[in-house]
């Protein structure tokens, strides 16, 4: 590769790792084509899974700021860029690893930080943005229920109460 071509290659890598939310490592030894092209279907279309040479990787890295991903960029090893929502990617490369086992998640660089393998196997675990978001509205529910019920109580004991002493009186006259 030509050096005006390696800069441009660091340039369009840069640009991805500044766009990206989130950034995945793996090493792809032993995938064929097909099963990387059916990977990067699976993934859909806010990522995308590329195929870089190590050192303009690390160079791109350098070049937007991030910073300890030096160790997992080595050997075969394809980066997944992730726009918007990295926890259904991870969980896919978890998946697609489970049936693949030449498919092996390094790790990555989410959220300001460098996440090691075990790191990302916790991530891919997680319930889904949409799942935890509906267990928080659940849960804020009932606690408004409670509050309105517990707002409700007392005026309705006193009404209860207002009412016993009625009837007793109108028993005793």
């Amino acid at each position: 590769m030509k050096r005006p071509e390696k800069e441009e290659a660091v340039a369009r890598l840069t640009d991805k790792f500044r766009d990206a939310d989130a950034i995945i490592l793996t090493e792809y030894r032993g995938l064929s084509v097909p099963q990387v092209a059916d990977l990067r279907n699976k993934l859909g279309r806010d990522t995308s899974y590329n195929v870089a040479k190590n050192t303009l990787a690390r160079i791109a890295a350098k070049e937007a700021g991030i910073e300890g991903l030096d160790e997992m960029l080595a050997g075969p090893c394809a980066i997944t860029f992730v726009k918007g929502d990295y926890v259904n990617a991870a969980k896919t490369l978890r998946d697609f690893a489970k049936d693949n086992p030449a498919l092996i998640v390094k790790g990555g660089f989410i959220d300001g930080a460098v996440a090691d393998a075990d790191a990302m196997k916790k991530i891919a675990d997680l319930e889904s943005r949409d799942v935890l978001l509906s267990r928080m509205a659940g849960a804020l529910k009932g606690t408004m229920s409670k509050a309105a019920n517990l707002f409700v109580a007392v005026p309705t004991k006193a009404v209860r109460t207002f009412d016993a002493l009625r009837e007793k009186q109108e028993k005793a006259a």
